[in-house]
């Protein structure tokens, strides 16, 4: 098949050239044919990456607090892409920027790739596209991938499928809200981040998530809770650690990442190509 003009080869994109990356998820997102078959060729590539997801209520902090966490990963020295979902724009249909806006301290790091996309109307909070634009960032060597949802309430839990560890978000004074998310977002975290501790009502919302976690039991990981103020970077490195300790954990017991088998399980099932996140 001829390619579409702009689209890049899979060689471009196994060797990480930005405006490549940036055609090809434009070609994903979009749905075309030669993004499929981009896809197609890149699917044996798959599977180094580490993806991490950001998810919580709206207003939580998480665009402020994915921006730490690409400073903490930088320190590290590892390679970051981000897809961070927004709410699409009510007359071009695109994404609304904010998180391309509260990242913009790493924009220019050539070690860094962010995109954001439009949830256009796909619930989950997540977009239709989301898993196929990590595995472009996987393929182009990208060796931690953060995946920031839109701001999702109870059911919208669609990270699960992608992320190897879920952090979620709760910010100070969820009161009742805690019990309305404990059957949804709040069941799927691996860690749970009481962001912007430093307003009142964090202890009780750190009580509340504790008080939570006791009442069940878990076998392979214990979902911690960190308390963090983004905006400072208060308790991001303890957060990173967290993140690294789960990760390791999984790789020592030999567990399949979750998140990573069901997304490359997608990627080569019959019907991959119509793009669903989880396949």
């Amino acid at each position: 098949m001829k390619p579409e003009p702009g689209v890049s080869g899979p060689a471009a994109i196994l060797a990480g050239e930005r405006r490549a990356l940036a055609r090809a998820m434009s070609a994903v997102e979009n749905e075309t044919e030669a993004g499929k078959a981009l896809l197609r060729q890149l699917q044996p590539h798959l599977g180094r990456a580490r993806v991490l997801g950001i998810t919580g209520p709206p207003g939580a902090g998480k665009s402020t607090l994915v921006s730490a966490l690409i400073g903490a990963c930088l320190t590290r020295g590892v390679k970051v892409g981000v897809v961070a979902v927004d709410p699409s724009s009510p007359f071009s249909g695109g994404a609304i920027l904010g998180d391309r806006i509260r990242m913009g301290a790493h924009q220019a790091d050539e070690r860094v790739f962010i995109r954001s996309l439009a949830s256009r109307g796909h619930g989950g909070g997540l977009s239709r596209t989301a898993a196929r634009v990590i595995d472009l960032l996987d393929a182009a060597g990208y060796e931690q991938i953060i995946v920031e949802t839109v701001g999702a309430g109870q059911s919208e839990v669609e990270v699960a499928e992608v992320a190897d560890t879920r952090v979620v978000v709760c910010p100070p004074g969820l009161g009742d809200e805690v019990q309305a998310l404990k059957a949804g977002i709040l069941e799927i975290a691996d860690i749970l981040v009481v962001n912007k501790a430093d307003l009142p009502q964090a202890d009780r919302t750190e009580r509340e998530l504790l008080a939570m976690l006791s009442l069940r039991h878990y076998e392979d990981w214990t979902p911690q809770v960190v308390r963090t103020v983004a905006t400072s970077g208060e308790g991001v490195p303890e957060l990173a650690e967290l993140i690294e300790r789960h990760a390791l954990t999984c790789a020592n017991q030999r567990r399949s990442h979750g998140g990573r088998v069901r997304r490359l399980i997608a990627a080569s099932a019959a019907d991959w190509l119509g793009c669903r996140v989880g396949g």
